[in-house]
C-alpha cells in the first residue's frame, strides 16, 4: 500500500520501545514499495532480519566508484548468502568527469567533501529514492554523538520529499550500539566486510576512511581533515540541520 497517514511523531513513539525486527516487520507491512539501503558495512543486520520477513527483499546499494576492494566483494557475497538482488547505483558520468577534470581526483581534501560525496553518492540516491515511497536505513544514535544522537524510529525524509510524495524513512537500529549489532552478527553467523578485521569501524569510500586507534570514536575514521559536526556525506543531512 502507498497511503501512510499515521502521525510521524506519535509512531516514533510508539515504535521507540520495539524491537528491530518489529520496527521492520511495521515497514514492510504498510508498505510494498520500500528499499533496503546497503552500505557494505554492518547494514547486513538489516537484511538478515528483513529476509526473514518478506521476500522478495528490494536493497540498494550506492557504488562511488572509490570504494575498497574488500567492500565491493563483500557486496557480492551478501548477494550470494541471501540469494538476492542488490541494485547498485552509480554516478552519472558526465558530472563525475566535470568534477574530476575541473579538479582532479582528490579535490575533498582541500575543498570539503560536500561535492565529491554529492555527485557519487546523493544524486544516485536521490535518483533510487525518487522510485520508492519509504527506505530504510541501519543509522543508529550512537554512530556520530555530533549529528546522529536525535536519529528517529521513523521520520518524514524532508531531505528526498518533494511536493509530490512525501518520503517515509525508518531507522529499524536506531536504539541499537555498536556493541549490539556485532553481537547480533556473531549470533547470526552472518557475513561482514573483512575491512573491520583491519581497525576499520565506519565504512564509505577508501579514500576518505581509515582505521580508528583503540578508544577513538567510529567517526574518526571518517573525513578525519574536517570538523566532527560536519561528518555526514548528505546522505542523511537532516541530521545535521537538527
Amino acid at each position: 500500500m502507498t497511503s501512510f497517514d499515521h502521525d510521524i511523531n506519535a509512531l516514533n513513539e510508539e515504535l521507540s520501545s520495539k524491537s528491530p525486527r518489529e520496527i521492520l516487520k511495521f515497514a514492510l507491512s504498510n508498505f510494498n514499495n520500500i528499499a533496503i539501503s546497503f552500505s557494505g558495512a554492518e547494514d547486513v543486520v538489516l537484511i538478515e532480519l528483513a529476509h526473514k520477513l518478506t521476500d522478495p527483499l528490494q536493497v540498494f546499494s550506492l557504488d562511488t566508484g572509490r570504494l575498497h576492494p574488500e567492500t565491493y566483494r563483500y557486496i557480492d557475497r551478501v548477494r550470494n548468502h541471501y540469494d538476492i538482488d542488490i541494485e547498485i547505483m552509480s554516478p552519472q558520468p558526465e558530472k563525475l568527469q566535470e568534477l574530476t577534470k575541473a579538479k582532479g581526483l582528490f579535490s575533498f581534501y582541500e575543498d570539503g567533501h560536500s561535492e565529491c560525496c554529492g555527485i557519487r553518492k546523493i544524486e544516485p540516491l536521490r535518483r533510487k529514492l525518487a522510485t520508492v515511497d519509504a527506505w530504510i536505513t541501519g543509522q543508529r544514535k550512537d554512530q556520530s554523538p555530533g549529528t546522529r544522537s536525535n536519529v528517529a524510529v521513523v521520520e518524514v525524509d524532508e531531505a528526498f520529499s518533494t511536493n509530490e510524495k512525501k518520503l517515509i524513512k525508518f531507522n529499524p537500529l536506531a536504539n541499537w550500539t555498536s556493541e549490539d549489532v556485532w553481537n547480533y552478527i556473531k549470533m547470526s553467523e552472518v557475513p561482514y566486510n573483512e575491512l573491520h578485521e583491519k581497525g576499520y569501524i565506519s565504512i564509505g569510500c577508501e579514500p576518505c576512511t581509515r582505521p580508528v586507534l583503540p578508544n577513538q570514536h567510529e567517526r574518526e575514521g571518517r573525513w578525519w581533515w574536517e570538523e566532527a559536526t560536519h561528518k555526514e556525506c548528505g546522505l542523511h543531512v537532516g541530521n545535521i540541520q537538527k
